[in-house]
């Protein structure tokens, strides 16, 4: 375990932390302050330091945005330009995005503790790719002729949904953004945006970006805010047509209740997840070890998808916990700007003080602490990777997702016990599979509730794989062309036909 008291700055400064340009919300193709003036303290979590101050949007600052955005669709050129120009623009916006890695990469290090290297490698590239995935398909929107059996000519539209509103949450910033943002642009709709509290600043980035790259006014907007005020005025508009969000069951159902006592909004919901990952007596263990750790440990347990229930067949478990001990306590958990740290800091305060009392519920009900469970260091909300083996069903660690780098490490017999064992939670947005027969990755495959099941890998997602929850994970799919069709409507249209020589 790295020491982050002496050299904890080290590597900091070599990188250039940048300093803040956008902390106002971004309406109608400006920054403009709230209308109550008021701001709230974004907080690095490497050193529990204030960033900067950014404008608090609240009810009357999502209405002036959705004004704005209704305006951009009813009258607007974004919907109704040539679905080739919207293309075009989009992958304008994604090249100045790749302008900019450096900067919104260090944006989501200081802002939600990941790993900057990983963002400057992965994430924000990522964007860039998202971006011209879906400018890609924006052309290919294409509804179909009909063969009605009476004497009817009909055919489909596709038609964008209208104004949308996107909840995103604070563990993946640039990604969600990304995922949300680009399907609804491709779809023409217009938006507004609300990034997590936690973690605002590289969307007011991207929404400046969005600007230079000739993205209208009112299109995109981005209003920064608490969930409460800002994301339930999203959820109640009476103006807002479709709502998208990701985050956690409880905020989702009211989410959901708040589209269906206001204008029955349609809703897509990516929520929790306690997904397994069941490790078969053929696999190499090696292999299986560092893939069962990066599955809890990838971006600090911070992941919906994390493998925090890990199944393992009786054949290999005591190799394998050896293993996974042995490869846990060398995991570097430290300043994520150091190109060494495999493990930053947790987002926030709140997520930090959680995740510790969930280790502590771990230990009260009997389960066997292998490794971790503390704190590291004694500034920043840094904790060791945590390893819990004996665990029973029934046990809060096993059945809470606990969002942080917490496993729950479990022995099985038979196929079918491993089959009951990874459904038996209420989610059901991921699962893994180790294994070398092919048999029993089709069987398991098929046997999990999860919206996707990975065989020999883990988190392998891309822009045309759809992801999305069974159960109490949600509903609707983010990326694929599925996540295309959450913001289109399909029209039937139907007219006689007379004297035609057939049907």
């Amino acid at each position: 375990m790295t020491d982050l008291t002496n050299g904890h700055h080290h590597h900091a400064s070599s990188i250039n932390i940048p300093s803040i340009k956008f902390t106002k919300l971004f309406i109608n193709g400006q920054f403009v302050d709230s209308l109550s003036g008021k701001e709230f303290e974004t907080i690095d979590p490497r050193t529990e330091e204030v960033i900067a101050k950014i404008s608090e949007g609240r009810k009357e600052d999502i209405d002036v945005a959705v004004k704005a955005a209704r305006l951009a669709f009813d009258n607007g050129p974004w919907p109704r330009m040539p679905a080739t120009e919207r293309a075009k623009i989009m992958m304008k916006w994604a090249d100045i995005i790749e302008q900019n890695i450096e900067e919104l990469a260090a944006l989501d290090t200081i802002d939600a503790g990941k790993l900057y290297n990983w963002c400057k490698v992965v994430d924000i590239p990522g964007v860039a790719s998202t971006i011209r995935y879906y400018a890609g398909a924006a052309d290919k929107i294409h509804g179909e002729v009909l063969k009605p059996s009476r004497e009817l000519h009909a055919y489909t539209l596709m038609e964008p949904i209208g104004v949308v509103g996107h909840i995103i949450p604070w563990n993946f910033p640039s990604t969600m953004f990304a995922a949300k943002v680009a399907p609804a642009l491709a779809a023409g709709c217009t938006m507004i945006l609300k990034p997590a509290e936690q973690t605002p600043l590289s969307a007011l980035f991207y929404a400046h970006l969005a600007k230079q790259a000739g993205i209208p006014d009112g299109v995109l907007n981005v209003v920064p805010g608490f969930g409460p005020t800002a994301g339930a005025a999203i959820s109640s508009h009476m103006d807002i047509d479709k709502v998208s969000f990701t985050g956690s069951t409880d905020v989702g159902r009211e989410v959901m209740q708040a589209a269906a006592r206001s204008n029955l909004k349609p809703v897509s919901l990516e929520l929790g997840g306690k997904s397994p990952l069941v490790i078969f007596d053929d696999a190499d263990v090696d292999k299986a070890a560092e893939l069962a750790l990066l599955g809890i440990l990838f971006n600090k347990g911070e992941i919906c998808v994390a493998s925090s229930r890990v199944f393992v067949q009786e054949g290999i478990y005591d190799e394998f916990e050896k293993k996974l001990v042995e490869k846990a306590k060398s995991w570097l958990v430290g300043d994520p700007f150091d190109p060494k740290s495999q493990q930053g800091p947790q987002v926030d305060k709140k997520q930090f003080e959680k995740i510790l009392s969930y280790i502590e519920h771990g230990k009260r009900e009997g389960a066997t602490l292998l490794t971790g469970g503390k704190r590291v260091g004694n500034k920043g909300y840094y904790i060791e990777p945590t390893i819990f083996s004996n665990v029973k069903e029934d046990m809060l660690i096993v059945q809470d997702e606990i969002f942080g780098p917490v496993m729950s490490l479990k022995k099985f017999k038979t196929i079918e016990e491993g089959i009951e064992s990874a459904n038996n939670t209420k989610y059901g947005l991921a699962a893994g599979i180790v294994t070398k027969n092919l048999d029993i990755a089709n069987t398991v495959s098929r046997s999990i509730r999860a919206g996707i099941v990975w065989i020999n890998c883990y988190f392998a997602f891309g822009n045309d794989i759809p992801y999305g929850g069974y159960k109490m994970s949600g509903f609707g799919r983010d990326f694929g062309l599925e996540a295309l069709h959450m913001y289109l409507q399909v029209k039937s249209v139907v007219t006689p036909i007379y004297n035609s020589p057939w049907l």
